[in-house]
């Protein structure tokens, strides 16, 4: 089980997403089967861009368990969701030998009316964990927002709902991406202050370019420290260079956390194999050499 990882010292698992179109399913492989190689001890697959989301996921999650022999977490959403279709999706994953769901709210579809937000089956993911808690044997994990989420008043309303979560079942939590880690640290003790003992794992995306980043933070809602905004205006404009200097940055966020005592991070790789390789290799590189010294 993926929650026994946390016992160890340390810990790193990526995030993919699932193709968007049926016939590109063989490059999606290609693309595990080159993440395969770096060994994270799990992957996690977000739900799947257009037609039948569901499917996607569990397809690349069940490969992922079943082929690449790694553990799989599957992206499970609920804003939309009746406790029926849930359960397929629970028989689903399931009959592709994947037994553990990452639980989120999920984004408002764009043709989903006031009304029927208002009154749809799941208002929060603490709402599906404790669902998925009671009716199934999934083990679940939760989200967790830094800096808050987007829709939260405060962080404090945040971390409440945090608690929920975990009392409702969440057995960890995968936090949203961030690239001050002072943010961090500083969500780490409040959240330890409210009552949070289950593992969290910091998620990390290295920003490779600069249209990247503004979508990021269109749909993270995370603040850019001065020292990400100098390289965005020093390289925003040479793609390469940009490519280089997001990737360093990340690492050095990765050691600086690993220097801090946080040692579970989660990479959100974009399906990007040769910028993980690059950014994990250097990480252990740098890891075994100080063991060495």
């Amino acid at each position: 089980m993926i929650q026994d990882l946390f016992e160890k010292k340390s810990s790193l698992s990526f995030e993919v997403f699932p193709p968007k179109k049926d016939g590109e399913f063989e490059k999606a492989f290609e693309v595990l089967d080159a993440l395969g190689t770096l060994a994270p001890d799990y992957i996690s697959v977000t739900y799947g861009a257009g037609g039948s989301r569901s499917g996607k996921t569990v397809k690349i999650a069940s490969y992922i368990q079943n082929t690449l022999k790694i553990d799989a977490i599957a992206h499970m959403t609920c804003v939309g969701s009746r406790k029926e279709q849930l359960l397929e999706v629970y028989q689903a994953l399931r009959e592709g030998g994947v037994n553990h769901v990452l639980a989120l709210r999920g984004d408002r579809p764009r043709d989903m009316s006031d009304e029927q937000f208002a009154s749809r089956t799941f208002a929060h993911a603490s709402d599906m964990i404790e669902f998925l808690h009671r009716e199934t044997d999934l083990h679940v994990a939760g989200a967790c927002y830094p800096e808050k989420h987007f829709e939260s008043f405060s962080l404090e309303s945040d971390l409440k709902n945090l608690k929920k979560k975990q009392d409702a079942g969440a057995e960890f939590f995968i936090s949203q991406l961030f690239f001050d880690n002072d943010y961090y640290y500083s969500f780490l003790e409040k959240a330890a202050n409210k009552g949070i003992t289950v593992p969290i794992c910091a998620g990390i995306m290295p920003i490779t370019s600069s249209k990247q980043l503004g979508t990021t933070i269109t749909l993270a809602g995370s603040s850019i420290p001065k020292a990400l905004a100098d390289l965005i205006a020093a390289y925003g404009d040479n793609a390469e260079e940009m490519r280089k200097a997001g990737i360093d940055y990340a690492i050095r966020q990765i050691r600086d956390l690993q220097e801090n005592g946080v040692n579970h991070i989660h990479l959100y790789t974009m399906n990007r194999p040769k910028m993980a390789t690059e950014i994990v290799t250097s990480i252990y590189r740098q890891k075994s050499a100080a063991h060495g010294a």
